[in-house]
């Protein structure tokens, strides 16, 4: 907590207004016990506490003495307001029994009603907030209430750029659990500029978590800011765009979801809207807006979904239904084999395929995946603007931005430029050796050991990797998964392009997702050896 506030003082001090910078200060001049007993109040859930429960014995004075030295300073409330559900969370079945049991038998409940019931059993009598000594009869435990969370989430947001990571990431580095990649920071590296940005973020993270709760899209819709001159706040934006749009549509409130997707530039929303109006049997605007967006360079994602619509809606309109697309067949092979007792469809195939000669081993999404991320290191964690502002990324900000690769489209092609010549394979190497377990988004180390990593290098041509990284730069987010399931290496074969295939395994009643689809089409226009196993029980072939 010292590292944090030290931080955001000298580097976002400019963001805090004088009673946020006045409130860390006093923080920063408490006696450690209570600056201590705080942070763990701070990294607990919820904002109330029994003091009676506050058990640290690592810390320099008892819990009293602390608590006592936060209430002087304001950072407790002795005496907060509590209502029925708060009462119900802090204090045990037992000592609420023992509070109601003259009202339990006095109703007609039995004395032994589980806490469920009881807190339903009481929900209309119980209306207005009081302290904890109004609650009961006996001498009860203080409750407190922290004061300013608020401000800390302010500050772990101002760290951070975002409220997904904890304080939690601090005691991982601390105990040597998790490395990350250490980049240069400057002032214009930082996540948010100006407080607004600061504001806004909040806003939407307030607005996503009522959604979260199940308030009705129609009443968060008023609260979500308007668009914003920040890049990064905007694609959060149009992530919480898309998710409104779809409560409101499972609300149904379509109106409000056609108008939120809209809105929204999330690569999903557009197909969104026109489904909606498709189910709506508005044929003619969801044309419209199809053969607009038609024209529009889209992801495969985008193009096979927007062709699949277009070929439904062209009926509808009276036109001519588009051409369709010229995709090579797949290669495709079937295995019989006994069912295992143990272990997944994958592994059974694994263990039948795999010879001396030609190892067959299970990576799925992570070989190729840790083979860009070996080469690209220097690109991926290039400190941009924006792209890290605290000592713990495990990758770029806006990895899954649209201007992630325009960004550093340089840098890439000179990484790639090493695939022309032999100079790739060493760089790889040493990368692998020298960034050992340092978090990469793109690298998933328990899964890669070296005598794989020599054996891909050695198997799988250069210009080969050079089109599957650059289709993985195409669309990060979508292109990181459906490699197939397996990669047959054979280390021995004549041929550079006869050395490995990738295998996709599919089990009885299991069939090709889109995303593995479009994996292995590309793979056969671009000549890279890929096939799909269609594994078959020999006990099923038998009953049948």
């Amino acid at each position: 907590m010292n590292t944090l506030v030290d931080w955001v003082a000298e580097h976002h001090g400019d963001l805090l207004i004088e009673a946020e910078s006045a409130r860390l200060k006093n923080f920063c001049q408490l006696p450690i016990a209570a600056r201590a007993l705080l942070t763990r109040m701070i990294m607990r859930s919820g904002e109330l506490f029994r003091v009676d429960k506050l058990n640290y014995p690592e810390l320099p004075q008892p819990e009293t003495e602390a608590v006592a030295e936060l209430i002087a300073q304001q950072w407790l409330d002795p005496a907060p307001l509590l209502g029925l559900d708060e009462v119900f969370r802090l204090f045990t079945l037992a000592e609420l029994r023992l509070k109601y049991a003259d009202w339990l038998a006095h109703n007609g409940f039995p004395k032994n009603l589980p806490k469920a019931r009881l807190r339903e059993a009481l929900a209309n009598t119980e209306p207005e907030p009081k302290p904890v000594d109004r609650w009961f009869d006996q001498s009860v435990p203080q409750v407190v209430q922290v004061q300013g969370m608020a401000l800390f989430d302010r500050i772990r947001l101002m760290f951070f750029g975002n409220l997904r990571q904890s304080w939690t990431d601090f005691v991982l580095v601390e105990l040597g659990v998790q490395q990350f990649e250490p980049v240069p920071f400057t002032p214009e590296s930082r996540a948010f500029q100006h407080r607004s940005e600061v504001d806004c973020y909040l806003q939407m993270h307030q607005c996503r978590e009522r959604l979260d709760n199940g308030e009705p899209a129609v009443d968060v819709w008023p609260d979500v800011p308007g668009p914003v001159d920040n890049p990064w706040l905007t694609s959060r934006r149009d992530r919480l765009l898309l998710e409104l749009g779809r409560q409101a549509e499972r609300q149904g409130e379509r109106e409000l979801a056609l108008q939120v997707w809209a809105a929204s530039g999330h690569r999903e929303a557009r197909l969104k809207q026109l489904r909606l109006l498709e189910r709506m049997k508005r044929f003619d605007d969801a044309w419209a807006i199809a053969c607009q967006w038609q024209s529009k360079e889209l992801s495969d994602a985008e193009a096979q979904g927007l062709g699949r619509l277009l070929k439904r809606l062209a009926p509808k309109v009276g036109a001519d239904k588009p051409e369709p697309v010229d995709n090579p067949p797949l290669r495709e092979f079937t295995l019989t084999l006994p069912r295992p007792d143990t272990g997944t469809v994958e592994l059974a195939a694994v263990q039948h395929l795999s010879t001396e000669a030609a190892p067959v081993v299970y990576v799925e999404n992570t070989l190729i995946n840790a083979l860009f991320g070996l080469l690209c290191w220097p690109v991926i964690f290039k400190p941009i603007p924006g792209a890290f502002f605290h000592p713990f990324h495990i990758g770029p900000a806006d990895l899954t931005r649209e201007d992630f690769v325009a960004r550093r489209a340089q840098a890439f092609e000179e990484r790639f430029g090493l695939l022309k010549t032999h100079a790739y394979k060493q760089h790889i190497r040493d990368t692998f050796r020298n960034k050992q377990g340092i978090a990469n988004p793109f690298v998933f180390w328990p899964v890669l050991d070296e005598a794989l990593l020599e054996l891909a290098l050695h198997c799988i041509p250069a210009h080969h990797l050079d089109a599957l990284f650059r289709r993985l730069l195409h669309n990060i987010k979508e292109h990181r998964s459906g490699f197939p399931d397996l990669i047959r290496l054979v280390p021995d074969a004549e041929q550079p392009e006869q050395r490995y295939e990738m295998i996709e395994v599919k089990g009885p009643g299991d069939r090709l997702q889109d995303h593995q689809i479009r994996w292995l089409q590309f793979f056969a226009r671009q000549g890279i050896p890929a096939s799909v196993c269609y594994v078959r029980w020999q006990d099923d072939e038998a009953s049948e």
